[in-house]
C-alpha cells in the first residue's frame, strides 16, 4: 500500500511527576495495533487507559483492559468481522470481556475488583468506517481531512475529580459509542493528564493549534505502524517540564496518521500551549 493508505504511529505513557516523588509506577497504558480486515485492509486499533489513582492495582487494571481489548478485536476481525459492522452491542461484549478478565485477576490476587479500576478508551478504524467507544474521562480525537474534533467528551462523575471506570455497575450504561460513517485521516487518544492542554473546557472544544503542531513529524516517517524513536521522542516531551507544570498526573497520547506530509518538526517545548483557554 502506498503512504497515503499506511497508518504511521507515536505513542507514549510516561509517569507523572507527582507518581515519581512517591514512587507510584506509572497507572496509564496504551496499545496501538494494525490488524487486517477479511479484504486485506488495514484495520487500525487504538487502545487507552487510565487506571484510578486511588485504586492498589491501577497500573495492572489499565494493562489488562487495553490488552484484553485488543485479543477482542483480534478475534472479531478474525472472524470476518468487519468495522462498519461494530455497534453499541459489540461494544459492550467487549467492555464485558475486560471486567471478567479484571475479575479474574482479582480472584487470582486473593483482592477486590476495585483494585482494579480504570477508564477504557477504543477507537477501531477501518479503510472508510470506524467505531469508537468511552468509558470515563480521557478523549478521542479525529480529523477527517479538515478540522479536528472529539469523538465523545470527557466523562465526569458526581462529585469533583471523580470519573467512571470499566469496573463500575454502571459501565455498561454509562458505555459511549460512535460509528464513524467517513473516513477518518489522524487520530488521537490521550488520557486525562493531558486535557487541559488539547480541550477547551468552555466551548467543549478541540485545541487545534495543538495537534497541528504535533502531527507534522509523525506524517513525515517512513514505514507503517508504531515507530520507536518518535514513540521516544513524544514520551520525553510529555515528560519536559513545560508539559508536567501543568499536571502532575500520568499522561498518555497516541498520534496516528494516514496523511503524507513533507515538513518535519521536531518535539519540543515550544509546542502551543492552551493557557488560559481552557481554564
Amino acid at each position: 500500500m502506498n503512504d497515503e493508505t499506511q497508518w504511521r504511529i507515536a505513542t507514549a505513557f510516561v509517569t507523572g511527576t507527582s507518581h515519581k516523588r512517591l514512587s507510584i509506577p506509572c497507572q496509564d497504558y496504551a496499545i496501538a495495533k494494525i490488524f487486517q480486515d477479511v479484504d486485506g485492509y488495514d484495520v487500525l486499533l487504538v487502545v487507552v487507559s487510565d487506571g484510578a489513582g486511588s485504586a492498589l492495582k491501577a497500573e495492572i487494571g489499565s494493562s489488562i483492559a487495553c490488552c484484553t481489548v485488543a485479543e477482542a478485536v483480534e478475534v472479531y476481525l478474525a472472524k470476518r468481522g468487519q468495522v462498519e459492522d461494530i455497534n453499541i452491542d459489540v461494544a459492550r461484549s467487549w467492555l464485558r470481556s475486560v471486567q471478567t478478565a479484571i475479575k479474574t485477576q482479582a480472584k487470582e490476587d486473593g483482592g477486590v475488583v476495585r483494585d482494579y479500576a480504570c477508564t477504557l478508551l477504543i477507537a477501531v478504524i477501518g479503510q472508510n468506517t470506524a467505531a469508537t467507544m468511552q468509558v470515563g474521562d480521557g478523549a478521542i480525537v479525529v480529523s477527517y481531512g479538515e478540522n479536528w474534533s472529539l469523538a465523545h467528551w470527557p466523562q465526569r462523575g458526581e462529585f469533583a475529580n471523580t470519573t467512571f471506570f470499566t469496573i463500575d455497575d454502571c459501565a455498561e450504561s454509562q458505555l459511549e459509542f460512535k460509528s464513524h460513517k467517513r473516513r477518518i485521516i489522524e487520530l488521537a487518544a490521550f488520557s486525562d493528564g493531558i486535557e487541559s492542554l488539547v480541550i477547551q473546557y468552555a466551548t467543549q472544544a478541540v485545541f487545534e493549534p495543538f495537534f497541528d503542531k504535533m502531527f507534522p513529524p509523525v506524517r513525515s516517517v517512513k514505514g507503517e505502524g508504531v515507530n520507536d524513536k518518535l514513540s521516544d521522542a513524544l514520551a520525553a516531551y510529555l515528560s519536559s517540564p513545560s508539559i508536567c507544570e501543568r499536571n502532575d498526573d500520568d499522561k498518555t497520547l497516541v498520534l496516528a496518521t494516514r496523511r503524507k506530509e513533507i515538513t518535519v518538526e521536531k518535539y519540543n517545548e515550544s509546542t502551543p500551549r492552551s493557557g488560559s483557554i481552557n481554564e
